[in-house]
């Protein structure tokens, strides 16, 4: 009887010792599975992403066309901006100076400038001034405006006041015209309007333009401009808005009668072709 009981504690003992061992090596295997797929985790994470390599080679391309366009030479500045080199610079200095136009953190007076004069001379888009500078499209937009209210701010300073051509004048081109002030024509301008207004913004030359009207000195300097007006508004009829504004164009008064150069297109007005 006493053996039996001996032999059954020791088969209890051996059989809790072998689980005990089951036990261990499925712990084991669990452990190793589980570094197994934290390493094969691990070595399908992507790698980092750094773009300190591509912001380089756009700020090189940038100051490359940069350089290539503004401070070359003078026929690559005239190509893209209209003006030449010192030219360029003056008006830099002037929309600094009294604009109080100043640089951005990304970008420099220059090339605010710069790329506001090429959209303006090439009728550029901002996607195409995007591949051109390496700039995103809403930095192009911001900039081209920040430009184009520092001009619009120097308006009193940009216009000139007309003064009439003197009698003694030698020019070639303008000594027939004497005491005239100037010369007025109206110009179209392309632009994208909403699709209700196309009919409205149609030209007769079946372009969607905008119809600016412009008063120029003999020597090429603008006395004003009235912008605004449909594609398919007739230049008398913006003329006759330009001259019946509160702050539109004003016929000055004297003694001495003045002609104006009229386009044949626009219509004939007294009070205009008594002062020019």
């Amino acid at each position: 009887m006493t053996y039996l009981i001996v032999r059954q504690k020791m088969h209890l003992v051996a059989l809790l010792v072998f689980h005990l061992d089951m036990l261990e090596t499925m712990y084991t295997m669990l452990v190793l599975l589980g570094l197994a797929n934290a390493l094969n985790i691990r070595g399908r994470r992507r790698a980092a992403i750094s773009y300190a390599s591509e912001s380089a080679s756009r700020f090189k391309v940038r100051s490359l066309n940069l350089h290539t366009i503004l401070f070359q030479s003078d026929e690559l500045c005239f190509e893209s901006c209209r003006m030449n080199r010192a030219i360029f610079h003056k008006l830099c200095n002037l929309l600094t100076i009294h604009g109080n136009l100043k640089s951005t953190s990304h970008s420099s007076v220059e090339e605010l400038v710069g790329t506001f004069l090429h959209i303006l001379a090439h009728n550029q888009k901002t996607r195409v001034m995007k591949r051109q500078m390496r700039r995103s499209i809403e930095m192009v937009s911001r900039n081209f405006h920040l430009v184009l209210n520092t001009v619009l701010r120097l308006h009193t300073l940009l216009f000139k006041k007309p003064e009439a051509i003197p009698e003694n004048s030698t020019d070639e081109r303008w000594k027939w015209f004497k005491n005239c002030l100037g010369a007025l024509d109206g110009t179209y301008i392309k632009v994208h309007v909403s699709a209700d207004d196309i009919h409205r913004y149609r030209s007769r030359k079946s372009e969607i333009t905008t119809n600016v009207f412009g008063v120029c000195t003999p020597d090429m300097q603008f006395i004003y401009v009235l912008a605004g007006w449909e594609g398919s508004a007739a230049d008398g009829r913006v003329l006759r808005d330009a001259i019946t504004r509160r702050n539109g164009l004003k016929a000055p008064q004297g003694n001495i009668k003045k002609n104006c150069i009229f386009n044949v297109r626009v219509c004939h007005n007294s009070a205009l072709s008594n002062c020019y």
